[in-house]
């Protein structure tokens, strides 16, 4: 069986939002943006893994798509959290480079899901 990195990626993802957030409540006392971050997060790699098992070629290309948005929601609340000060610029810089290489796998998948689409 092959490893699925977008999976393992996006589940990982998935622990350090978990992390991050526990640590934003409990050190920093934010509870707003800390929990649009949970939501948006976490939801990536849910989404990923509901693409494992979609009915058609057509639904695997709308579930990653939805996952691409929550992806990119995850590093609007990730820079409004550092522009904010409640991350530091190491800390933002740690979980973004992880964010922008889940979008980067998810366009690409997309993207190759496309062209078998309209071919």
């Amino acid at each position: 069986m092959t490893e699925n990195i977008i999976k393992n990626k996006s589940f990982a993802f998935a622990i350090r939002i978990v992390k991050l957030y526990q640590f934003l409540c409990e050190t920093k006392k934010e509870f707003v943006l800390s929990k649009q971050l949970l939501r948006s997060g976490t939801a990536v790699g849910a989404l990923v893994r509901e693409a494992e098992h979609a009915e058609s070629k057509a639904d695997f290309k709308h579930k990653m798509s939805i996952a691409q948005k929550e992806i990119n929601e995850s590093i609007y609340w990730l820079e409004l959290l550092k522009e904010t000060d409640y991350l530091t610029n190491e800390q933002f810089q740690s979980i973004n480079t992880d964010a922008v290489e889940i979008i980067k796998l998810l366009t690409s998948i997309i993207k190759s899901v496309k062209l078998t689409i309209n071919n």
